[in-house]
């Protein structure tokens, strides 16, 4: 059994974590970190400022962090610190907090590090990635992302992904965020973020050229399918190498 501990146990994410980990038959949920201390599917939840001593309590092989990114690079350095591999789907990181969590992760365990752990997802950053291959010139490029009013980054982490694989493809083209008043269309490619309601993820990728529009989207319906690839990843990392993984290496995608 790979045993689990879950960080933002007490919050939306943590609690469709801890069913899915508790209903898993290759996971054995430990216990959780949160702001309160409490208790989830059976397992004790401890205050982030005791993660330390609770991690070294209960040796587990896993972590799963789905929090905010201050909170997420502290449980990070401290699950590196004792040996416990990492599935971060936190998003958000500065530069330099990016810099913290590989300097924690590398050569000591294995981390999945992903800004979306969606099975979806990730086969939709390949067709756009492809889309982008062949529709290079001669159209421009939109990317649109909307998700529940309590998000606090914008663009969201899928939609940072989105825009480095059409760097990647497109060339470094310049990001334009949102327009208003008199604006030329050039060659950038804009970027729109919706906050409202209880929206889960949307996120859509449209390429316009003349006479055509081609459009890809991904729209998440239920938090469960980012918790169910988190799981996934939770089965699939024990054992591996000390470094940083993605879901691409999880589902076995070239």
């Amino acid at each position: 059994m790979i045993r689990v501990v879950i960080s933002g146990a007490l919050g939306r994410m943590g609690t469709i974590l801890g069913r899915l980990v508790s209903e898993a038959p290759d996971l054995e949920l430990v216990g959780g970190i949160d702001v309160h201390a409490g208790t989830f599917y059976g397992a004790p939840v401890v205050e982030a400022k005791n993660i330390d001593s609770f991690l070294k309590a209960t040796k587990p092989d896993v972590l799963i962090d789905f929090t905010v990114a201050n909170a997420a690079v502290g449980n990070i350095k401290a699950a590196a610190a004792n040996g416990v591999a990492l599935i971060v789907g936190t998003t958000g990181f500065t530069p330099e907090q990016q810099e913290e969590i590989r300097v924690a992760v590398e050569g000591h365990v294995p981390a999945v590090i992903s800004s979306n752990f969606s099975v979806g997802v990730n086969i939709f950053w390949r067709l756009i990635r492809e889309a982008a291959r062949l529709l290079n010139e001669g159209y421009d490029v939109e990317v649109t992302e909307a998700h529940h009013r309590y998000k606090k980054d914008a663009p969201s982490g899928t939609a940072k992904t989105i825009l480095g694989i059409l760097d990647e493809e497109l060339g470094s083209r310049p990001h334009q965020y949102g327009r208003e008043g008199m604006t030329e269309r050039k060659d950038e490619i804009g970027v729109h973020v919706i906050r409202g309601g209880d929206i889960v993820g949307d996120h859509a990728v449209l390429f316009a050229g003349n006479y055509e529009v081609i459009e890809l989207s991904h729209r998440a319906y239920d938090r469960a399918v980012f918790a169910s690839g988190a799981v996934r990843a939770a089965s699939w990392v024990k054992g591996k190498a000390p470094g940083i993984y993605s879901m691409t290496d999880v589902l076995g995608l070239p």
